[in-house]
């Protein structure tokens, strides 16, 4: 069931991302990636690390999901990978999105933190989300 609700979730915030004209304007394309494909230029979105746990009553299952969303940026400084963040902030947080075979109860985001690579050429903002679904 986590796998399953996990995927839907992913999917759900891919289509919301990639809907948003200002945020794909921003990107130069609907950037939003698993992984990287090789020689792709920034800036562009990743899917970071997802933390499920059973959220289940005893009538209802449920899952508790924390999920990472990283933006990456070649600009110097961070300026342009946290106005990307706060974008996505604004398209996700409290957002009502629509789940294959779930329902989401809630998505709040909890942290942001940002930084540069090892060797200074990537910036990175890494926002860390936390949804509460249910199995319909």
């Amino acid at each position: 069931m986590g796998a399953i609700a996990s995927f839907a979730l992913r999917k759900a915030v891919r289509a919301v991302l990639a809907s948003d004209t200002a945020l794909v304007d921003a990107l130069g394309a609907a950037k939003i990636f698993d992984e990287v494909p090789r020689g792709m230029s920034a800036p562009f979105i990743t899917f970071g690390d997802t933390q499920w746990r059973d959220w289940s009553t005893a009538t209802d299952r449920g899952a508790d999901q924390v999920f990472t969303l990283d933006i990456w940026t070649d600009h110097r400084g961070v300026r342009q990978a946290l106005e990307l963040a706060e974008r996505v902030a604004a398209l996700l947080d409290s957002a009502q999105l629509t789940l294959d075979g779930h329902r989401l109860i809630d998505l709040r985001l909890n942290a942001l933190d940002s930084r540069r690579d090892a060797n200074g050429r990537l910036a990175r903002a890494s926002l860390r989300f936390r949804a509460l679904t249910e199995t319909i």
